[in-house]
């Protein structure tokens, strides 16, 4: 029988009634709201050694220090250092026996005129056993709701829901699952989840920004080359971002050429600053999936492939081109996208049968698709069954006589691209040929990928990859 879910209130009044529990809170920018709700439900004086919120910023920097923005990781950070530390240093008389926290959270809610989205750095620092080591559990938020005390309210359940789940939940799963508790994912976004510290060696974060979108809290997570997790409209603020989406099982040289070849087309784009530019490889749900079940080992098997290579990773909900790249706008601000399709891809992007659910059909998908700011370089193929190549001055007449008006639209204003500099000498590698040798362990397949993804696989048993006499890397939660 599935346990009964506690209640915001029920969730601070046990915290509250735990005599280990004991820390201080420090809110910038939507009053005083997680702290609140310990307050209301009694008792709170065994929970809350200070609360604070240095809403002037001339009060902030002069208790936390300079920082050039104040809603950032950043400052909740010097919160966290500087909260954290006054606790066993002005109460040694409860170290033996308290597990020390301190909160901290630094948020945007809605202005007056509603111009800007609400948004959020929230962060724990905790014990979980007194004398014993901290650890730190850090998200961000965006905040939906269209009313700024709502968006108040919203983030005083998370922050009763993340201290709760840090400090009696012990599956990392469990815990962002608990993060929504009395909200729904109309009310807030959570984005970007981190839990580290010594008590949580054994946390792959890359598995928990999976985690975030396979369970629904948000449609896109992102992490960079050393598999530390990234907040997307952060890192992609205004900067011109070269996508390839992809399967990665294995990364063959197939998939280095296409992101090579593209940034060298993308580069000399005439819109794009070089200095703001962000190459990302993207693994959506729809590929990670098979009969609907996630294999976790699995994704972080290409994780580990697309990061050995210096990549930074993207994992999304958003099977449709379009509703990527209308995402990726929004955040990137007008600047130059470009994305990386071989021309099998682009074939599926022309099947009117996918835009069936749009009013618009295949045209209401191609205004956010090819606007202004997008481009796609489409990368060639070997015809199946022969060696002959295919490429955009063939795509033409692959299509239905309805839709080449609109094709030679894209090819007229310089929306499509063909990759020219393109290796073909690979085109005849399949990844799934690829990987079934390297799961029978049959000799050769070494040939077809990065010398660095073979090392990868070999060294940790990726795939399946039978060795022998060696310790076979483990991926955990």
């Amino acid at each position: 029988m599935e346990e009964k879910k506690l209640t915001t209130q029920e969730k601070a009044l046990r915290i509250n009634l735990s005599k280990s529990i004991y820390g201080s809170f420090a809110e910038i920018g939507a009053g005083q709201e997680v702290a609140a709700n310990f307050f209301k439900v009694g008792g709170a004086s065994g929970t809350i050694a200070k609360t604070m919120s240095a809403y002037d910023m001339k009060f902030s920097d002069a208790i936390y220090g300079v920082c050039e923005r104040y809603v950032c990781e950043d400052r909740l950070n010097q919160m966290l250092d500087h909260e954290y530390q006054l606790l066993p240093e002005r109460l040694q008389h409860r170290i033996a026996d308290t597990r020390f926290f301190a909160f901290a959270d630094t948020v945007e809610i809605l202005n007056f005129e509603r111009t800007n989205q609400g948004h959020g750095w929230i962060g724990l620092r905790f014990q979980l056993k007194p004398e014993g080591p901290y650890n730190d559990c850090v998200v961000h938020v965006k905040l939906l709701d269209n009313d700024p005390l709502q968006q108040q309210v919203s983030l005083g359940i998370l922050g009763v829901n993340m201290l709760f789940g840090c400090m009696f939940i012990k599956d990392p799963e469990a815990i962002i699952n608990s993060l929504l508790d009395g909200l729904t994912t109309r009310r807030m976004e959570v984005d970007m989840f981190r839990l580290s510290g010594p008590d949580f060696l054994q946390v792959d974060n890359r598995l928990m920004a999976l985690k975030l979108v396979k369970n629904g809290l948000t449609k896109v997570a992102m992490f960079g080359p050393d598999g530390t997790v990234m907040q997307p409209s952060e890192a992609l603020y205004k900067k011109n971002v070269l996508m390839l989406r992809g399967r990665f099982r294995p990364v063959t040289h197939v998939n280095v050429d296409m992101l090579l070849s593209s940034r060298r087309h993308f580069k000399r784009e005439a819109d794009v600053d070089r200095s703001r530019m962000v190459v990302l490889t993207e693994l959506t749900l729809n590929d990670l999936s098979s009969d609907g079940q996630i294999d976790e080992k699995d994704f972080l098997s290409r994780a580990e492939l697309i990061c050995s290579l210096g990549q930074t990773v993207l994992v999304s909900n958003y099977f449709e081109y379009y509703r990527l790249v209308d995402y990726l706008s929004r955040i990137t601000r007008g600047k130059k996208i470009g994305l990386v399709l071989g021309i099998y891809a682009l074939q599926k992007i022309f099947e009117e049968k996918t835009y069936e659910n749009l009013k618009g059909g295949i045209l209401e998908s191609f205004a956010p698709l090819f606007g202004t700011n997008v481009k796609l370089y489409i990368y060639p193929s070997l015809r199946l069954g022969t060696n002959q190549l295919f490429t955009l001055a063939d795509f033409e007449n692959e299509l239905p006589a309805n839709l080449r008006s609109l094709f030679r639209y894209l090819m007229d204003n310089n929306k499509l691209e063909d990759i020219r500099n393109a290796n073909v000498s690979n085109l005849h590698i399949i990844s799934d040929h690829v990987l079934a040798m390297i799961r029978k362990g049959e000799p050769g397949w070494e040939q077809f990928v990065p010398t660095k993804v073979s090392e990868a696989i070999k060294s940790n048993g990726l795939f399946d990859f039978p060795i022998e006499g060696k310790q076979v890397k483990e991926f955990t939660a």
